[in-house]
């Protein structure tokens, strides 16, 4: 296995990595904070949430408590316990992929299906499925640790079911969970061991299928066009990236104070799910975008700390499936405000651990319960108190 490019830091003499703890609390209350702040005039002014103002903020603790207690159930189950079913699991996250796009069965919003309507609530699958490669994608580079090498027996059976996964999203459509999952599996393969020319085969193979991806969809060639120019259409096509832009520009250095954004007063689309950060930025300015990229590289830089600490001791599986965890919130958050900032195309992804939505906190903090469990349990080992 190749050693991560992060360097594991001393461990102390605690069994829990209480800093890590620590990071992610953070994250998930500046997320409700935020999450109230940028939903409240939406909330208002639709009569589906009865014109309550915290009508989102409420939903969101909910998701919040439920995603803690899933992770500190997940939290529970051994990092064995997961290789053992993580081909199950990916395999009943295909499944699930396959259903959204059922009628009757997967719900469409907005022009997507991407929904499993659960009458209380709607499910994501796509969500779990991230965690899923994620398991799939150690356990397969573990597995296959020594035909790492060869193109038949180590590249084209993980490039088969990565490209049924990207067929069943390309029909959602969820070209964003695709580039994650994408990205996922090609590092934590590169991570394994896999040869370094098979590696810049894959990474060409894969840059010209998203070119081509983009340049035969018009929907998504469009995308592109008015992300170059949004100021050439700033109230049809360009009018997200444009609103979000102005509400970066209005923060400046230290924000207009917490609530007092304009661009949330029905402006910017999507203000607390796909460009909370935008509103972030507007009331907490500069700093506050500082701050939040902090507690992610925090978050980033212990994941691989953990893997590399793991591999340390010979426990490759685990130290894969945390420096895939840290790879999937590196991207996700990176991608999401990029996007905010105008870097990077509109893509459908949200802030991990901070955005509106159940699925997304759940399938989050499933994934880092387990990083967490990772740490613990090489804490255990090099403290003499397990094998």
């Amino acid at each position: 296995m190749r050693r991560a490019i992060f360097n594991s830091p001393r461990m102390d003499r605690s069994e829990y990595d209480l800093a890590l703890v620590w990071d992610i609390l953070l994250l998930l209350g500046f997320g409700l904070v935020m999450v109230y702040s940028a939903s409240i005039a939406s909330a208002e002014m639709d009569r589906h949430t009865g014109y309550h103002s915290a009508y989102y903020f409420l939903r969101q603790v909910v998701y919040v408590s439920i995603g803690l207690l899933g992770g500190l159930a997940t939290f529970q189950v051994s990092t064995d316990t997961w290789r053992k079913w993580a081909i199950y699991l990916f395999f009943a996250g295909m499944l699930g992929l396959a259903l959204v796009l059922i009628p009757g069965i997967g719900r469409e919003v907005n022009g997507s299906r991407r929904w499993l309507s659960l009458g209380f609530i709607n499910l994501q699958p796509s969500e779990f499925m991230k965690f899923f490669v994620v398991l799939y994608a150690a356990d397969y580079t573990v597995r296959k640790k020594v035909f790492m090498h060869s193109f038949k027996k180590g590249f084209v059976p993980m490039f088969m079911v990565m490209f049924i996964v990207g067929f069943l999203l390309l029909h959602e459509p969820d070209f964003g969970a695709l580039a994650v999952m994408t990205a996922i599996a090609a590092a934590i393969l590169f991570l394994g061991g896999l040869n370094w020319r098979l590696f810049v085969v894959l990474m060409s193979v894969l840059g010209v299928a998203f070119f081509l991806l983009v340049v035969l969809s018009p929907y998504r060639f469009n995308r592109l066009v008015w992300f170059w120019n949004p100021w050439a259409d700033p109230f049809g096509k360009g009018y997200q990236l444009t609103h979000a832009l102005i509400a970066f520009g209005h923060g400046g250095l230290l924000g207009v104070g917490l609530g007092a954004s304009v661009e949330k007063q029905l402006y910017l689309p999507e203000a607390h799910t796909d460009f909370l950060m935008a509103v972030i930025a507007e009331e907490l300015g500069y700093v506050g975008v500082a701050a939040i990229i902090g507690l992610f590289a925090f978050l980033v830089w212990k994941s691989f700390s953990i893997g590399n600490r793991a591999a340390s001791m010979e426990r490759y599986f685990a130290a894969l499936v945390a420096q895939g965890i840290g790879v999937w919130m590196a991207v996700q958050s990176v991608v999401n405000m990029g996007v905010n900032m105008g870097l990077l195309p509109t893509k459908g992804l949200t802030l991990p651990l901070l955005s509106y939505g159940g699925s997304g906190i759940l399938a989050n903090l499933m994934a880092l319960s387990v990083l967490l469990r990772i740490d613990h349990e090489t804490r255990q080992m090099m403290l003499g108190k397990t094998r």
